[in-house]
């Protein structure tokens, strides 16, 4: 499991989506006390990892209410709908009516810059004389981060060889309270309640305007010396879960009701619009996104005994209504007149519009003993989409035991993601940083929703959903009760695979077309069924737990993926584009789908208890990855790494002391080459694409007090 952590990446800069088995963090199911958590209303329409999708954001959910978090690594859209395609991550939050800790942190890297602080509580407070309420409070801050390297471009610059850019994390601050409640009202039914409030703000940088276009042309007036845009955003997310579940008769039942919402708003501040020259304001309202999600579940379940059974099988049932909407608004007109803002142009009123979708699911799952080794499962789902029609899902998996040790296990599936609204609708016109001929340049580049006619000319057709088939075999040893060891080779495929296309730099002719609709711009971009790949590769999971002399215990972790991905079908390229010469989905979006993550990741980590102490360490290795180009000749492959993290934590009555340092040794990624210029003349030092960034080593200590 990857956590990827972009960097100059407008919206998506302090997002925290996750990866599993290597595919898009959007193939990943999130899901909180088992009810499907809601996506980002930000699209990641950058050259990082998860480039196109609009994935659930982690960051959103406080840490210190988190009890813990089970990862179901196979496929499993037949017990829950679309998106779980590389499998389920289902964070369970704590619960209880007494007890809680309060928590105070600070952070800071070797550098001197990111310094972090992060203040939380959480505890429990009782209902009635059986019920619970669970609250989690959480504050934090945090620096930026900056790791770019000097401005070599132009020596006619006013700011040659002085670091212009800002690459690394962005300066936020974040507010996030959960609440966890249950209420029993008898003996067979409970009431039960998830609240779940955020909002962070931050500011992120846009990529460096030099003070002249070309020889000693001013870029504008108002910034002589070249200028850095702000991104100022605010992220809101709001979720929540009422429901009831109990007994009747044989059945166990659950209803419940879930709505989630991600709202996203940007300004642009020290920036300008070039079209307005000296009148040009500096500050830019942007516009804001939208994303709603409104689920209504019911599920039963019930042992049924069958006479040629030992044990009764397990029959489950259910039925969930769900409506998506996504709604952009626009900006102030300053924004996007003209040229538009700098560093990101305002939503026009032409892309603002509330867009929406139903669904209608049934799913059923049994489950078996069918001898005193051998359990079985099998799980079926349909379910209606409003926009693009039907899709069904199946799943059979089994477990065999050859001894009490060890056993064997396998399943066979097929899956879906639909498209997401965002992706269907997601439109504006910016300038982004754009590699033409080997040269970095910033390009007024248009995004159209596949339904708009700038995107009909262009060839887009309707988005429908990935299909996928899924089969996996394993084994399970646990030869003591201290020692398990788990190993699953898998296999993905994934018909129509959604990618954001490449840049589409445009001919005079097609510029006109484009132009003639009120979108003047020199390269185009959409969503598209691009890609049919194959995933293929192995997990390995393994616990060793050591008792020593008195209470001292020692244990170990280990964990370790492969994976290779490959292209098994291209899609055709449409006739418009073949005609002007023009590639839809082109060489770097092939390969950004096969080498941009790592194909390897080992983990091995160690946790020592003796008397008051507690001893952390972990060293996680990360294979080597690529960040490829449409040109061979300037692709680079980044080398392996080994990333060491080391904690020391003191136990005194009802406080505990940690003092911690992440990347031990200061690892970074190799720094991105200048060939071609891939790296605006040096400003740009790391790719995005490392999987564990590249701040650096990090230090940190924090004070908890429990009770």
């Amino acid at each position: 499991m990857n956590f990827p952590r972009p960097a100059v990446a407008d919206g998506t800069s302090a997002s925290r989506p996750a990866q599993l088995r290597g595919l898009s963090p959007d193939q990943t199911l999130v899901l909180v006390n088992g009810k499907r958590w809601h996506s980002s209303a930000v699209v990641n329409v950058n050259g990082t990892v998860g480039r196109g999708s609009s994935a659930p954001d982690l960051n959103t959910i406080p840490l210190a209410a988190i009890e813990r978090v089970e990862v179901l690594r196979d496929g499993a859209s037949a017990q829950y709908g679309s998106d779980a395609i590389a499998g389920v991550i289902n964070i369970i939050l704590k619960k209880g009516a007494s007890g809680g800790v309060i928590e105070a942190g600070v952070g800071q890297t070797s550098r001197g810059d990111g310094s972090a602080g992060n203040l939380s509580a959480n505890f429990g407070v009782p209902l009635g004389e059986q019920g619970c309420l669970r609250v989690t409070a959480e504050q934090k801050t945090q620096g930026a981060t900056n790791r770019a390297g000097p401005d070599l471009r132009n020596p006619l610059e006013p700011r040659y060889g002085q670091i212009t850019q800002l690459q690394g994390d962005p300066r936020l601050q974040q507010s996030n309270l959960a609440l966890n409640a249950a209420l029993p009202l008898n003996a067979d039914v409970e009431l039960y309640a998830l609240l779940s409030l955020s909002q962070r703000d931050t500011d992120a940088p846009a990529t460096w305007r030099t003070a002249y276009t070309s020889g000693t042309t001013l870029r504008s007036p108002l910034y002589p010396q070249g200028f850095l845009p702000n991104e100022a955003a605010t992220n809101k997310d709001i979720s929540g879960v009422f429901g009831i579940k109990g007994r009747a008769a044989e059945w166990r039942w659950d209803t419940s009701l879930n709505y989630g919402s991600n709202e996203f708003s940007l300004d642009v501040n020290h920036s300008a619009n070039l079209s307005l020259g000296t009148a040009s304001p500096t500050s830019f309202y942007i516009g804001k996104l939208k994303n709603t999600q409104t689920l209504a579940n019911f599920d039963a379940a019930r042992e049924i005994d069958v006479a040629l059974l030992e044990q009764p099988l397990t029959l489950a049932l259910g039925g969930e209504l769900r409506q998506d909407q996504y709604q952009i608004s626009a900006g102030e007109k300053n924004s996007y007149v003209g040229s538009g803002a700098q560093g990101f142009a305002g939503f026009q009123s032409s892309n603002a519009g509330s867009f929406s979708r139903h669904s209608v699911a049934i799913y059923a799952d049994v489950e078996a003993e069918l001898t005193r080794r051998l359990r079985a499962t099998v799980a079926l789902r349909h379910e209606n989409f409003s926009d693009f029609g039907s899709v069904a899902a199946a799943k059979v998996s089994g477990r065999f035991e050859l001894t009490p040790e060890l056993a064997l296990r396998a399943a066979a599936s097929n899956g879906f993601r639909a498209p997401s609204l965002a992706q269907q609708n997601y439109t504006i016109s910016t300038s982004n940083l754009i590699t033409i001929n080997g040269s970095s340049q910033l390009v007024d580049t248009g995004t159209f929703g596949v339904a708009t006619a700038a995107a009909k000319a262009l060839g887009a057709k309707p988005l429908q959903a990935e299909k996928s088939r899924n089969l996996s075999l394993g084994a399970v040893w646990q030869p003591a009760k201290n020692v398990s060891l788990s190993i699953d080779a898998y296999q993905i495929e994934i018909d129509n695979r959604i990618l954001y296309s490449g840049n589409l730099v445009l001919p005079t002719n097609l510029q006109s077309v484009l132009a003639a609709q009120g979108v003047p711009v020199a390269a185009a971009r959409y969503f598209t069924n691009a890609l049919d790949t194959r995933n293929r590769g192995v997990d390995v999971v393994g616990t060793w737990a050591l008792a020593l002399s008195g209470a001292d215990k020692l244990a170990f972790t280990l964990g370790y993926n492969r994976n290779n991905t490959a292209v098994t079908r291209v899609a055709d390229n449409p006739a418009v584009l073949t005609q002007n010469n023009l590639i839809l989905v082109d060489r770097q979006s092939i390969l950004r789908a096969t080498v941009s993550a790592p194909k390897d990741k080992l983990s091995l980590a160690a946790d020592y208890s003796v008397a008051q102490w507690l001893a952390h360490a972990q060293a996680s290795r990360y294979g080597s990855f690529a960040s490829p180009q449409n040109n061979a000749a300037l692709d680079q492959t980044y080398g392996a790494n080994v990333v060491l993290d080391a904690a020391l934590s003191y136990r005194l009555g009802h406080w505990t002391l940690t003092g911690g340092i992440d990347n031990l040794t200061n690892q970074y990624p190799d720094q991105v080459t200048s060939a071609g210029n891939l790296n605006s003349g040096g400003t740009l030092a790391y790719s995005t694409f490392s999987p564990y960034g590249f701040n650096g080593r990090y230090y940190y200590a924090k004070a908890a007090y429990a009770w």
